[in-house]
């Protein structure tokens, strides 16, 4: 019979719904995943590649796999009693009015918000602080289903337009458009095969500059690798095929770059950067002069820059250079040798910096949670702002035209609100906040240190129903992300918040490899280094138990993406300490994550495998390479993306085949296959909501809750 057939199918339908007809602990019968013979050859060193056919997504023969798979998967959830009880509680905490951020360019201000029953976001505009708001754009007449989305919008200096990036079905790939914010109509300007990318105007605001890719060919849009991208820039209302270069490097495939003009029109700065690393070199030209040539500023990889703002030949940054933690750096661009230090580096994170009027809004990170500093052009300090209490800061929004600035606040109990802020006097206040159907101060949150194999000490945040104490028998659910140094920050997340309400208790631990604690805690978790961040976990998992919180078979793990391969290795590492895993949209292949999209860029942090000095490393902790047959691992739930061009869905498909080959117990190995999804951005409301029933329904099955009753 010829695989992939339509026969195929149905059979393998009928056989995954037939062994799925309730939740008991009857070992599973799965879809069959035949293997292949393929072996690689790694400096002389052979691995095989038994699953290698599950990376060609479109082919029917995996179409085929995948539906039985999440047919299987269908039966298993639906028949857990939780399950069906969750959509109404998950509904009302997802559909209630809520906001994101806001922004102002001219004497206009916008923001993003949801009046709960959208599936995307809108956003708004007003012409002034005392004005009438209006739609200024939705999307959700886009598309039927409510997946494409809007990312990165960015006005102009004066207000009057719009750019924005569309998302089709969750995908990297954007489409930009440009909007004139007075009639509310779009401009016939249409941009495509763009990723990775802002749209940074210039200060005319007759053009803006974003990064292009060459289009992949038909067919391979999800797999093809992204890279070589062309800086180009777009003068409105003319066609994409008129848009100028303005910065290549085909001879530097993994070179990426970005450009900003400074608010006077003066300097254009660009910024070039290896893959994902932060390290960036600059470059700058001098706008005064037409046809001046880009001329080195920082000319090695050394340390990071980021620009905050300008003020006259002085070109003003954040960076780590020479300050693990982060200062901020005034540059002579006529003169470069010539510097002076504004902020130096302090005790804590520099994690952002931002300027409105003649004010440097200054936010920190302390132990993980924000502080915000106001601080004058010439270093001189001017107070702090006041926050709610210990939470996150994100989308801190500021421009030195402006006497006003807006930044999010959120903790994992509080959703994010948008505040604004008047740099002149430090004073914060409410500019559009949400709604919620619970009271915050039902919850707590405390932040614990938990100890790591080598001793070191690892800070987790762990939040419950103050109702909820220790009692050696409580439901934990932990997570973890330690990559990229990306801080793991307070953050509010609705179906967290219905865990929390069914009595379980959440930990969000700051692994090594984040950006919690600057360079050296991120360089401790990367590279030959990366056992640290899974000894971390496993030591955070830990301390619930000899803390007296719980036990091995009341623990669950999530994570998605770099916190997939998290919960993957841990897994392999450590499959008696936890009753249940989710890993989402994880790298699970460490030796050929980097042959697909954008995931070359992530030799930074992981190496590569073609590397003999990190191949053995990679090797020794890569998920799919070490799960080992015979293994009594716990119910896992592997999520994925049929449109996830990010982490490509293969990873999850090769993990889980080879989970359900190897298991020896009777705890289930399943795969979620979202489709008209990516890796997670711009995912529609309804999708969410059905998403978080699904998990939370796994894990009330799995650890032996009884909610509502089962």
């Amino acid at each position: 019979m010829k695989r992939g057939s339509t026969t195929l199918l149905m059979l393998s339908l009928a056989a995954a719904v037939a062994c799925g007809t309730g939740p008991g602990r009857t070992k599973l019968t799965y879809p069959e995943a035949r293997t292949v013979d393929v072996v690689d050859d790694y400096n002389g060193v052979k691995v095989a590649d038994p699953y290698r056919w599950l990376e060609d997504i479109d082919s029917p023969e995996v179409h085929a796999w995948v539906e039985a798979e999440n047919a299987l998967t269908r039966s298993y959830l639906d028949a857990i009693p939780a399950r069906a009880a969750l959509i109404a509680p998950l509904d009302a905490l997802y559909r209630v009015p809520g906001v994101t951020q806001a922004f102002a360019s001219g004497t206009r201000v916008f923001w993003l918000a949801n009046d709960g029953s959208q599936a995307q976001d809108v956003i708004w505009v007003q012409a002034g602080p005392d004005a009438a708001p209006r739609v200024l754009l939705d999307p959700n007449g886009l598309s039927a289903d409510g997946t494409i989305a809007v990312f990165w919008p960015s006005p102009s200096p004066d207000g009057s337009l719009l750019a924005y990036a569309l998302s089709d079905g969750g995908s990297d790939w954007r489409t930009w458009r440009v909007r004139d914010v007075a009639t509310g109509e779009d401009l016939p300007d249409r941009l495509e095969w763009s990723k990775f990318s802002n749209a940074n105007w210039a200060a005319d605001g007759r053009s803006f500059t974003y990064a292009a890719y060459d289009q992949p060919a038909a067919g391979s849009e999800r797999e093809a690798i992204s890279s070589a991208p062309r800086l180009m820039r777009h003068r409105i209302g003319t066609p994409q095929s008129e848009d100028a270069l303005v910065y290549q490097r085909p001879d530097q495939p993994t070179w990426m770059f970005g450009a900003e003009d400074t608010e006077d029109g003066r300097w254009q700065v660009l910024s070039i950067r290896r893959g994902s690393e932060r390290k960036s070199m600059v470059l700058v030209r001098d706008l005064a002069h037409k046809g001046a040539d880009f001329v080195p500023l920082i000319d090695n990889f050394d340390a990071g820059w980021n620009l905050i703002t300008s003020e006259g030949d002085e070109l003003i940054f954040r960076t780590d250079d020479a300050a693990p933690l982060g200062r901020v750096v005034a540059i002579d661009a006529l003169h470069p040798e010539r510097r002076r230090e504004l902020i130096p580096e302090g005790a804590s994170v520099l994690s952002d910096v931002t300027a409105a009027g003649d004010t440097l809004i200054v936010h920190r990170l302390v132990d993980a949670t924000a502080k915000l500093e106001l601080v004058g052009l010439d270093g001189a300090p001017k107070g702090e702002v006041a926050l709610p209490g210990p939470g996150t800061v994100t989308h801190l929004d500021g421009r030195r035209s402006a006497a006003q600035a807006f930044f999010t606040y959120q903790s994992f109990a509080a959703p994010p609100t948008i505040y604004r802020l008047d740099p002149t006097t430090g004073s914060a206040t409410v500019f559009r906040s949400p709604e919620v159907p619970f009271d915050p101060a039902e919850f707590v949150t405390e932040q614990v240190w938990t100890t790591s194999k080598d001793g070191t000490k690892v800070p987790m945040f762990v939040s419950h129903l103050k109702s909820v104490t220790p009692d050696g028998n409580v439901p934990v659910l932990l997570q973890g992300y330690g990559g990229f140094d990306v801080p793991v920050v307070p953050r509010y997340r609705d179906w967290i918040i219905q865990w929390l309400r069914m009595g379980g208790v959440f930990g969000s631990a700051n692994l090594r490899g984040g950006g919690e604690y600057g360079q050296a805690w991120h360089d401790a978790g990367r590279l030959a280094n990366k056992q640290n961040v899974f000894d971390d976990f496993i030591g955070a998992a830990e301390w619930f138990v000899s803390s007296g919180w719980s036990r091995p078979g009341r623990i669950a793990i999530n994570g998605g993406s770099n916190g997939g391969l998290l919960v993957g290795a841990v897994l392999n590492q450590r499959p008696d300490l936890f009753a249940a895993a989710i890993p989402e949209v994880g790298v699970m292949d460490m030796l050929r994550f980097n042959k697909f999209t954008i995931g070359w860029a992530w030799v930074s942090d992981y190496g590569s495998p073609e590397d003999p000095e990190m191949f053995p490393v990679l090797r020794a902790y890569s998920p799919y390479q070490n799960v080992k047959p015979g293994t009594h691992y716990p119910a896992v739930l592997v999520m994925t993306s049929d449109h996830d061009d990010r982490v490509v869905p293969g990873h999850s498909f090769k993990y889980t085949a080879a989970m359900q080959a190897a298991q020896a117990g009777d705890a289930p190995i399943l795969l979620r296959v979202e489709t008209r999804a990516g890796h997670g951005a711009g995912k529609p409301v309804t999708k969410q909501v059905e998403e978080a029933a699904d998990k939370l329904a796994f894990l009330v099955h799995e650890l032996g809750m009884k909610w509502p009753s089962s």
